[in-house]
Parts: structure tokens; C-alpha cells; sequence
């Protein structure tokens, strides 16, 4: 598995808008340098003890994304470096992120994660609850997090077109949602949706950040 050439043929094919968050999950250091060689610099990690271990020994301009479910207990851990957290799924956890940030003196980015696929094992808000969250006073009063859009996973299906169905519900809430009255703390830039299996399709029905690991780094180690 060449890292590098990987990513040379990843970024070719993006569109403008669209950018790669290379998933360094169970992957070592060395790999990541290997991305970064090649000039990536947005690594997704789904563990927050794995990110915290990697972080010191690379480089300081990556971009580290939580992408994985966060324990609210965990948050702590992040809030002074963390880029951004795509998988804020309670408004608990909201809430803990904003007290976290104020601690560490930063506004720290986030993502609402939606449910969209038919797998009950998926976290996330239901899509007919993310317009009350987005508009509530309380979100608001949040002056230490930065709501920048949506986060999804589509079903883990060979139908495509359930897959592409799923993604553009996820675009079209993205597009209502930004018409909205919303608090100056939501901005909505970012819509992120797409893994190594179905990254095409989401990129397709307007995915602003794709996530892809295996078709990067190779298996899981």
C-alpha cells in the first residue's frame, strides 16, 4: 500500500470544496508522516486516547478531526487542540464541549451527527430534531463551540441508491438549515459525508468532507 500515491490520487479527484480527512485509525505514526510527506494535513482519529498519543509526535499544522462517538468524560482531553469534532450526537455533549473550550480560552468547531442510515448502532440526533438544536436559545448562549454543519453515515449497504438517498436527505436538511435564523455561533460551511466505500457517491450529492481511511492506508492494523 503506497501512502503517497494514494493521496496524490485521492486529492486529484476532489472536487473544489471538497477536502480529504485521512482516518489514521489503529494506524502508527510512520503512516501518518507518510500522508503528510505527500501534503495531507487533516488526520480523523475515533479514539480519543489514540489521538492524544499521536498528536505530540507529529507535526503541529495537522488538523485533527474527532470523527468517532466522544464520551463526554473525554472531551477534556481535546479541547486545546482538537481542529474539529464531527460527532457531536447530544446536546449534553454540546454543552460539555462549550465548557471545555472556555477552560482552555478557545471556540472549538463542531458537527451535529445525524442519524441517517437504517443501522440502530449509529449515533446521532434524528434529522427532524437538528433545526431545534441549531436555532435554541441555549445553543446560543454555547460562546465557546462553533456549529459548522452536519455530519453522516450512510447504511453499510451495496444499494446505492439507498446510499445516495441517505446523503442527499443529509444535503437537503444542510441547504434548509442554512436558510434558517440561526445564532451567530452557527455557520454553516461544512457537510461531512463519505467514507473509502461510498465517498464518490457522497461527493456527488455535495459532500464537503469525505473521510477515508482503508483506500488510504490499508487495512485496519
Amino acid at each position: 500500500m503506497n501512502v503517497e500515491n494514494n493521496i496524490s490520487r485521492l486529492t486529484r479527484t476532489l472536487p473544489a470544496g471538497c477536502r480529504l480527512v485521512a482516518v489514521s485509525k489503529t494506524h502508527g505514526v510512520d503512516k501518518i508522516m507518510a500522508a503528510y510527506n505527500a501534503g495531507q494535513r487533516i488526520f480523523g482519529e475515533n479514539r480519543v486516547q489514540e489521538m492524544v498519543e499521536k498528536q505530540p509526535q507529529l507535526p503541529a499544522d495537522i488538523e485533527w478531526h474527532m470523527i468517532g462517538h466522544l464520551q463526554r468524560n473525554k472531551v477534556k482531553y481535546i479541547a486545546d487542540f482538537v481542529a474539529l469534532i464531527h460527532s457531536v450526537d447530544s446536546v449534553k455533549l454540546l454543552h460539555e464541549i462549550n465548557r471545555q473550550g472556555e477552560r482552555v480560552s478557545r471556540v472549538i468547531p463542531c458537527l451535529i451527527q445525524v442519524h441517517i442510515a437504517e443501522e440502530e448502532t449509529k449515533f446521532g440526533f434524528g434529522p427532524d430534531e437538528v433545526p431545534e438544536v441549531v436555532t435554541s436559545p441555549t445553543t446560543a448562549d454555547l460562546h465557546h463551540v462553533e456549529i459548522r454543519g452536519l455530519m453522516g453515515m450512510a447504511t453499510l449497504t451495496d444499494d446505492e441508491e439507498q446510499i445516495r438517498r441517505e446523503f442527499r436527505g443529509l444535503r437537503e436538511l444542510f441547504d434548509k438549515i442554512k436558510t434558517m435564523n440561526t445564532p451567530s455561533n452557527v455557520r454553516f460551511t461544512e457537510l461531512s459525508m463519505g467514507m473509502s466505500s461510498d465517498y464518490q457517491i457522497a461527493i456527488e450529492e455535495g459532500s464537503t468532507l469525505v473521510r477515508i481511511g482503508s483506500a488510504i492506508f490499508g487495512e485496519r492494523s
